[in-house]
């Protein structure tokens, strides 16, 4: 799958899975919820336990037009190459490594780092970054992504952290282009209800999809 494809089917469905889990387990079954609940962009994070093996069985379980696979939390090129060989299509690091932009960018594989100040994203958009995640989204909020984009309208922004289903319309209505989600979406698993998670995963799409009319 081509760099520009996976982008492209990030943005279309406008909501990208941030599992992080206390077992490899665990992580899958959140991971098919999200799935089956209409979320097919997930960011496994390195913050789980056996992170690779768990990015190696979701590569082998699902073919890529049913899972857009991700690693997150990636804090170097190593990891990244580890997690680009494991099956993943996209990078998500917390903070910009150009060591890291440098590894993705040689394997053709897309890369979006963690940015908060216009400088880190202009140099995150020099190395080659053609989407930078906000975060955390928390620390400003939706108003900040507009602010952004007055000097910079051609930027690609997806926050993560402090994105809910109350205010994902108005992240939409400022001009991100998708939305990065974790314990909003994946709280029901720390009792066991996947069912949960998978409403949930519904719920975004859907707040997403109106957001966007």
């Amino acid at each position: 799958m081509s760099n520009q494809n996976v982008l492209q089917r990030i943005k279309e469905v406008g909501v990208v899975a941030v599992i992080r889990a206390n077992t490899a387990d665990e992580a899958i079954k959140v991971s098919k919820a999200v799935l089956a609940g209409g979320i097919p962009a997930i960011e496994l994070t390195f913050t789980v336990p056996g992170a690779v093996s768990v990015l190696e069985e979701l590569s082998k379980t699902f073919k890529p037009e049913e899972l857009i696979l991700g690693a997150g939390t990636v804090l170097d090129a190593v990891t990244a190459r580890l997690a680009i060989l494991a099956g993943a299509t996209y990078i998500v690091s917390p903070g910009f490594d150009q060591a890291t932009a440098e590894v993705c960018n040689l394997y053709g594989v897309p890369y979006m780092p963690g940015c908060l100040t216009i400088t880190e994203m202009l140099n995150a958009q020099r190395a080659g970054a053609q989407i930078v995640k906000l975060f955390p989204g928390s620390a400003f909020g939706p108003s900040y992504v507009k602010a952004i984009r007055g000097p910079l309208p051609d930027i690609q922004i997806m926050p993560t952290g402090g994105v809910s289903l109350s205010n994902v319309k108005e992240w939409v209505n400022n001009g991100v282009v998708a939305v990065g989600v974790g314990g909003e979406l994946t709280a029901p698993a720390k009792n066991g209800d996947y069912e949960g998670v998978k409403q949930n995963a519904i719920a975004f799409v859907n707040a997403v999809k109106e957001a966007r009319k």
